[in-house]
């Protein structure tokens, strides 16, 4: 894997989204959700609630990126943030 220059952030990034599939996989095993209808329009599942919140994710840091100087803490944050208020209620 030396040709991909692996940094430790990016390393420790991916391994936090393998960890956060294989704890949602384990959950979905012990306990099988339902489709259910929070804030968002439409019916969702756990897993359309986890794709959702990382692609929030990800346009949120990009755009914290692209149109402020703060440091990436604050991002990663709001992220968190909105990551539970999906999965809670969305």
């Amino acid at each position: 894997m030396s040709w991909m220059a692996w940094t430790t952030p990016s390393a420790l990034f991916f391994m936090g989204i393998a960890g956060i599939l294989v704890g949602m996989t384990y959950w979905e095993l012990v306990s099988p959700c339902i489709a259910r209808k929070g804030f968002f329009p439409i019916e969702t599942t756990r897993g359309d609630r986890l794709f959702i919140s990382l692609l929030s994710a990800a346009f949120i840091h990009l755009g914290f990126i692209g149109f402020t100087e703060v440091t990436i803490w604050l991002p990663f944050t709001v992220a968190v943030i909105w990551l539970f208020i999906v999965m809670k209620w969305g």
